[in-house]
Parts: C-alpha cells; structure tokens; sequence
C-alpha cells in the first residue's frame, strides 16, 4: 500500500490562524506544493481575499506574512488515491500539534479546510493539546471533488472566517 507523506507547516511564530487539511493529494506530493491540483479552490480564495498572486513559494510567504500558517492533520498515512476518502485510518500518523501550539503562541483560530480535517483532527489530536483561546471553524472543502457549493460560497464563508481574526 502506498503511504503519502505530508508536508511540513508553511508558518511563522506569529501565525494568528492555522488551516489544517487532511493530507496531500498526489497532484500536491508530486509537485510537493500544498493544494497544487489546478482545480483547487485555495489558493483562487487566498487571492481573493489576501491579494495573494504569483509563484508557489511567493504565495507562502505572503500567505504567512498575513499571519496564516498552512498545514495538515495527519503526517502520514495509506492513501492509495488523493480522495479523503482514501485515506486509511488505521495507520494514520498525525503531526505534533503539542511542539506547533508551543512555538505559535499567537494561533486563534484552527481553520479546517473540509469536514475530514475536522474530524481527523478531533479523532487523532488529543483535545488538551489544544490551548483554550483558539476558536476551531470548518470551512467548505476548496477541493474540486466538493462540488456541491460553488466558488462564491466558498470564498464567501472563508472570507468570513477569517476577517474577524485578522481586522
């Protein structure tokens, strides 16, 4: 079985929200970019809402420079395709939450980028890793295999999310 690995956090210590997804897709691994499918909606939303525009390694650092760390639940798992639903939990590693909180103090807010983030990370992180002050929202899914909402939702409820945090 082939086992995907997930990428370290795009962040800085400042970093006020976390949104977390699941684990790359293949498209992702083999560009070794988060959210690299050209069908993503995530980054489209960053550009929206951030202004965030050009080359994968000036999106992170302007996605961090808005003070918007990047990640995933798990660190690794089985994965024979790129769908969540591929994703075995059995051998589900999540990544180290405890070390993240204790280097980004400032983190409000966990962003969960579709409904399988969300319950990865309620299923696998223990629930006092978490520090108090941090708000947790699901977002919609920007990946294409979530069709049921269009873009506009979707930018719409992510822009929501994250303005408060960050006026």
């Amino acid at each position: 079985m082939e086992t995907s690995d997930g990428f370290p956090p795009i962040e800085r210590p400042d970093a006020r929200i976390l949104v977390l997804g699941s684990l790359p897709g293949r498209k992702s691994i083999a560009e070794q970019q988060y959210y690299a499918h050209p069908q993503n909606a995530f980054w489209p939303i960053m550009r929206e809402v951030f202004g965030i525009e050009g080359e994968y390694r000036h999106r992170c650092i302007q996605l961090s420079e808005r003070q918007v760390a990047l990640w995933d639940v798990l660190k690794s798992s089985e994965r024979p395709g790129s769908l969540d639903s591929d994703i075995r939990m059995n051998s589900a590693q999540p990544n180290d939450f405890e070390v993240f909180f204790k280097q980004h103090p400032a983190i409000e807010l966990l962003a969960f980028n579709g409904r399988k983030a969300e319950q990865m990370f309620t299923r696998f992180v223990d629930p006092a890793l978490t520090p108090r002050r941090v708000g947790q929202i699901g977002l919609p899914s920007t990946s294409p295999a979530y069709a049921a909402m269009p873009f506009s939702g979707k930018l719409a409820v992510w822009r929501n999310a994250f303005l408060p945090v960050l006026e």
